[in-house]
């Protein structure tokens, strides 16, 4: 049987790299770990000592090299946040070293003796990767509603002033790091298209000049259309607030596992329209809007535009990916697989 407290060592590095999801994942599950799983859960972070479950959040070469002191580092349990195929498009990877990172990756995830997705879909990437199916399990992303949550009237009309919006003007909120994979190009087209419309990207270079097309990017960022405004990276209070302030959020990335930045947005009460991905129906279905492309996204945005009834609607359902994502619903879920991992030991 399980011992009554369990230790659990964290190892990540994504504190060090701000602006990205990986971190955001990170600090909510520790948040909510150190807040109510105190009588359960013995947590430590980045400690060399003997545990229970190592649970691994990034995919460092010390953290792989220790995967080898099975007894010291107890149950290796891995978070899957990205995999080979989605760091194409976010990272300037040469070439010629692309093959070498994905074995690498494969490499660390066959280590573990289980792993964490955050999107069902990738399930079956991994068992490609030759991983059993019985050691994959799935555990969503959440956010800690005391720092996510809806602005009044008076602080949403501040921060449009704020940021020289009209209370008529209608804002497209887009949030992340500034790559190619994240859609910034179609995000850049759409405010082109539509300059009637208000577009604000929050967001900047998180890996900086490692970033896919930092160049570009960069140069984009000084000149943008006069109705597109890059705020680079925030923090989370300033975040908040925008998500408040706008009246859509637009997420028109190519490839995603669970972006924490929709977590965000519902629960601060922004309608939420996404590229037409596969991983949005197994996740969302229902509870946002659709959109195939970049001229089916700009149809929508001024459709909503003019039919508030609609747009109310689709906040609504933002409510629904608040609650079905929920901290509560997921500490259950964590505390209970530490319990079974533990058993394992």
């Amino acid at each position: 049987m399980t011992k009554e407290k369990i230790k659990v060592n964290m190892l990540s590095s994504s504190e060090t790299v701000p602006g990205q999801g990986v971190s955001g994942a990170y600090r909510e599950l520790m948040r909510l770990l150190k807040r109510d799983a105190r009588e359960a859960i013995d947590l430590t972070e980045n400690k060399r000592i003997k545990a229970d479950i190592t649970h691994y959040h990034t995919i460092d070469i010390p953290f792989y090299l220790s995967t080898f002191r099975k007894k010291r580092v107890g149950r290796r349990i891995g978070y899957v946040h990205f995999l080979p195929d989605t760091l194409q498009g976010s990272l300037r990877i040469p070439r010629i070293v692309q093959p070498i990172v994905a074995k690498y990756v494969t490499s660390f995830y066959n280590r573990m003796d289980h792993l964490v997705v955050v999107n069902p879909s990738f399930i079956e990437d991994l068992v490609a990767f030759g991983i059993d199916r019985d050691k994959i399990t799935y555990i969503p992303n959440f956010v800690n509603s005391e720092k996510w949550f809806k602005p009044s009237a008076e602080d949403k009309s501040a921060v449009r002033k704020r940021y020289g919006w009209k209370d008529e003007d209608f804002v497209v909120l887009g949030a992340g790091q500034i790559q190619k994979r994240k859609g910034i190009d179609d995000f850049v087209t759409l405010a082109k298209t539509n300059p009637d419309i208000q577009f604000v990207w929050a967001g900047g270079f998180s890996f900086g000049g490692m970033t896919d097309g930092y160049d570009a990017y960069k140069k984009l960022m000084k000149n943008p259309p006069a109705n597109l405004t890059f705020t680079g990276i925030v923090d989370a209070d300033e975040m908040r607030q925008l998500y408040g302030a706008c009246d859509l959020f637009l997420l028109p990335s190519f490839n995603e596992l669970f972006p924490m930045t929709i977590l965000e947005a519902a629960a601060c009460g922004a309608p939420i329209m996404l590229r037409d991905l596969e991983l949005y129906r197994i996740i969302l279905e229902g509870m946002y809007l659709p959109a195939s492309d970049v001229s089916k996204m700009s149809e929508a945005i001024r459709h909503l535009r003019t039919h508030p009834t609609e747009l109310n609607h689709l906040q609504s359902q933002s409510e629904k990916i608040s609650e079905t994502y929920s901290e509560e619903r997921l500490l259950e879920t964590w505390l209970d697989f530490y319990r079974q991992q533990a058993d394992l030991k």
